[in-house]
């Protein structure tokens, strides 16, 4: 399909679903239609990679996906400001109405903006797609069957799903786990996913920069992926920095041992805070920074990697085992820590994170190139 009307049409029934909702009144109706929202909005990811794959070069891919994928972080951190305050002056169902009125008068926007390929514009595509009519007729092409047997896919699959189950652990039940297990404020709970969403912006930039830098240094081949040495780095980040969080902040201490205090001291007088609550909140940055990067680099690393004509299937399956991965982080997470304590539950996220790098690292200069290797001409 045309990645273009997919997506609006996608933004269009994100709209009409909210302006629906806002008219019920039945607990019943309202998860039909929030499982028809949610139906909606994953329209939206693979048509926006197709997209952007079609009109930039591999050097520069990463970066633009990484800019797109920031809309995540000011969405999480604007959008319950803003739904706040228009709350405040109107009702919820007055609040739905409109958020839905102008998703559906953007949808029309993007239809009207959005183009599939240069082409579309009269320039040149960056890279040829299948010829209609010859989607077979090439020996190198790919099925169905040889792109879904491809490990690397899966291999992919496996990384995003731990990296955004630990990542929508530490958002989910970061607040909880340091109120009710490190005895901290509302206050520093709500500033820590502050610094959490204000990290992941920054590491999602910087995870497109850096690794684009790395393809237009030796480019991209059949095995291994100059992408990786960044996404094995960054996620080492997130299981040091989740050690770290569950460690070294206590409970009752306002202060932080070690040679970390010197630094902190002047930070904490000029701010009010305690020296522990500037540190957690440098974990919440650095946390930010370690997961967000590997979220934006598994989605360009899907796409770029798969053929022409699976690089949205190939996204929709990675997004598909991340929201694996989100699931696992609700009831299953939870429950570990009711029976077990948010200590031992935050460990098992931790050593997920651990274990995936390790395995990621032996694996990485496996064939990267999803499907058939095109055959070298004489």
């Amino acid at each position: 399909m045309s990645a273009r009307w997919l997506f609006a049409t996608g933004l269009c029934m994100v709209g009409l679903v909210n302006v629906a909702f806002s008219w019920s009144s039945s607990v019943p109706v309202f998860a039909v239609l929030w499982f028809l929202n949610g139906l909606a909005q994953g329209l939206g990811w693979p048509p926006c990679g197709k997209v952007l794959r079609k009109w930039f070069e591999p050097s520069q891919f990463g970066t633009w996906w990484a800019v797109l994928s920031t809309s995540m972080n000011l969405a999480g951190s604007l959008g319950p400001i803003i739904a706040t305050l228009v709350a405040a002056s109107y009702s919820w169902r007055s609040t739905m109405s409109l958020s839905g009125l102008l998703c559906v008068g953007l949808s029309f926007l993007c239809l009207v903006l959005i183009k599939n390929e240069p082409s579309d514009v009269g320039l040149r595509n960056i890279e040829a797609g299948p010829r209609k009519g010859k989607k077979d007729s090439s020996t190198d092409a790919t099925s169905l069957k040889e792109f879904l047997l491809s490990p690397y896919l899966w291999l992919l699959c496996a990384g995003y799903l731990v990296v955004f189950g630990v990542k929508t652990c530490c958002t989910d039940w970061g607040q909880l786990f340091l109120i009710q297990d490190k005895g901290q404020s509302v206050l520093i709970g709500s500033a820590y996913m502050s610094a959490l969403e204000l990290g992941g912006l920054v590491g999602s930039i910087a995870a497109g920069l850096l690794s684009d830098r790395a393809v237009a240094r030796v480019g991209l081949k059949s095995h291994g992926n100059p992408r990786h040495t960044l996404l094995l780095t960054m996620m080492a980040g997130m299981a040091v920095s989740l050690y770290l969080f569950r460690v070294t902040v206590t409970p009752g201490s306002p202060k932080v041992d070690g040679v970390w205090a010197l630094a902190l001291h002047p930070l904490a007088e000029m701010s009010g805070f305690t020296e522990q609550e500037i540190w957690i909140l440098i974990l919440a940055a650095a946390f930010g920074f370690a997961s967000y990067g590997p979220i934006a680099l598994f989605g360009v690393i899907a796409n770029e990697s798969a053929p022409s004509n699976f690089c949205g299937t190939s996204h929709a399956i990675v997004a598909l085992s991340a929201n694996v991965g989100g699931f696992l982080a609700g009831l299953p997470f939870s429950t570990i820590a009711k029976h077990l304590g948010w200590d031992t539950a935050f460990w098992v996220a931790e050593l997920s994170c651990a274990g995936v790098t390790v395995i990621f690292f032996f694996l990485r200069n496996i064939q990267t190139k999803m499907g058939r290797l095109a055959k070298k001409s004489d």
